[in-house]
């Protein structure tokens, strides 16, 4: 076998160290299992965020949405969406998510730019309305409640947190997303 430079070597570590860490990202945690049957045509539309655990991508925002559409080529479009009230101004991200298995299986992969992606998986869902879902990400460090309105009734939100809290969530940590009118902490 040919002798590897030391450059080379550490080159190929990283390259092999990097495709097992984006790997990695589109998992699912422990307990958690997609929803089956799914149809991500009665799911395209706009989600509403009413509960998620915080991370600096999201961090300040409020009246946060979701957007999922069908494309062309298979893939799902997604437009997040938030106000940051401090800076006055609309957040966006706009990604694409695709099917990590079988397309009745609500397991996705989710990329906001490339070669980064990260696991997106409905394991609660209202089956007859599609009215609400919780989803999870590549870990239990992501969690979001979605609802097809800007509110959910609380037995139905306190439902789908004891649904989270069974499977290992940090459920403490969740907080309740602000959906009143987009009012800037300063005047212009």
């Amino acid at each position: 076998m040919a002798k590897v430079g030391p450059m080379r070597k550490s080159g190929l570590t990283f390259l092999v160290a990097l495709i097992v860490l984006l790997s990695g990202c589109t998992g699912r945690p422990d307990g958690v299992e997609p929803v089956s049957p799914f149809d991500i045509e009665r799911y395209k539309g706009v989600w509403y965020e009413i509960m998620r655990l915080d991370h600096s991508f999201e961090r300040g925002l409020t009246n946060v949405t979701a957007t999922y559409n069908l494309r062309e080529d298979g893939t799902v479009g997604v437009l997040n969406r938030g106000f940051d009230r401090e800076k006055c101004r609309w957040k966006e991200a706009v990604g694409t998510a695709e099917f990590q298995g079988e397309k009745t299986f609500a397991s996705l992969s989710v990329t906001f730019f490339w070669p980064f992606a990260g696991g997106y998986h409905v394991f609660a869902l209202d089956q007859k309305n599609y009215g609400y879902a919780l989803v999870a990400g590549p870990s239990h460090d992501y969690l979001w409640i979605l609802a097809r309105r800007p509110d959910l009734p609380v037995e139905i939100r306190n439902e789908l947190v004891d649904k989270a809290r069974e499977r290992g969530f940090p459920v403490d940590d969740l907080i309740l997303v602000d959906h009143s009118r987009e009012v800037c902490s300063y005047a212009k």
